[in-house]
């Protein structure tokens, strides 16, 4: 593997930076995950105006959009494969111990990793902790994933591959790694960005592309909902079979089933949306 490390592609074993990067003591950092097939991104504009705006929430410089382009063009001629995860992370960079930020300037880091596609379902659990809706870095992709990991684990022990959180109101809003959508009478309905989930692409694209609606809706809409799926760069669209303990049998259902097919031929046909 060859990575892009401050400005060139070193090997793996040879890609390193300081121990002292605030990405790493304090988790002062972002990132963007783009699908690469055939060796093309898809919706890499998209996910560098995010890369932007997380930046931007932290305090932390705007990222150079050519050169975070000619990084991942790099990175992707360096490591041919057929579907790829490609990491953007850009951190705040050598710095003191301690949450004050250093002036050195930002670290930036691409990689791509082999992917293999997603089932058409898949199996969610939710979790007792919650999203902060008001919180300082909501919204915002940040490093500091350690809540992810422990409910995402929460979510293997339960033979699932993803795990759905409530905010601090009780409301519906977001997986470890995904956006969840539900259908109620026929329609399409997602949390709003105001739930303190994170405005992920694939979720946007979805809305645009099928008339899905933000709607506030509450936790136990999972327990109702005539279909659920999620929506993330890895996933696309991925179908709902089992919430917890209630199984939705035949997912993907009909509207989820359309919406695939939908974002599927939109995607096909434009690969910077």
């Amino acid at each position: 593997m060859r990575i892009w490390v401050n400005g060139g592609l070193r090997d793996a074993d040879d890609a390193r930076l300081s121990v002292l990067d605030h990405g790493l003591t304090v988790g002062d950092g972002i990132f963007e995950t783009v699908r690469v097939a055939g060796g093309r991104p898809f919706a890499l504009t998209r996910h560098l105006d995010r890369l932007t705006r997380s930046a931007r929430g932290l305090g932390l410089a705007d990222p150079g959009h050519d050169e975070v382009r000619r990084a991942v063009a790099a990175v992707i001629e360096a490591n041919p494969m057929e579907l790829g995860r490609l990491r953007i992370t850009y951190t705040g960079g050598l710095s003191p111990l301690g949450s004050d930020r250093g002036d050195a300037g930002p670290s930036l880091v691409v990689a791509l990793g082999e992917a293999a596609r997603r089932p058409d379902s898949t199996a969610v659990v939710t979790v007792p902790w919650t999203r902060n809706e008001r919180g300082a870095v909501t919204g915002l992709k940040t490093t500091s994933y350690a809540e992810n990991v422990v409910a995402l684990a929460r979510a293997h022990e339960h033979g699932a591959s993803e795990a759905l959180f409530p905010n601090t109101v009780g409301q519906l809003c977001e997986g470890t790694g995904s956006n969840v959508f539900v259908v109620l009478d026929g329609r399409i309905h997602t949390p709003p960005v105001t739930s303190g989930c994170l405005a992920g692409i694939t979720r946007a694209l979805c809305v645009e592309w099928t008339g899905a609606q933000e709607t506030d809706l509450p936790l136990d809409v999972l327990e109702r909902a005539e279909e659920i799926f999620l929506t993330s760069t890895l996933r696309d669209i991925q179908a709902v079979h089992r919430v917890d303990g209630r199984e939705l049998p035949g997912a993907p259902g009909p509207v989820t089933a359309k919406a695939m097919r939908v974002f599927d031929e939109r995607a096909a046909d434009d690969l910077d949306p």
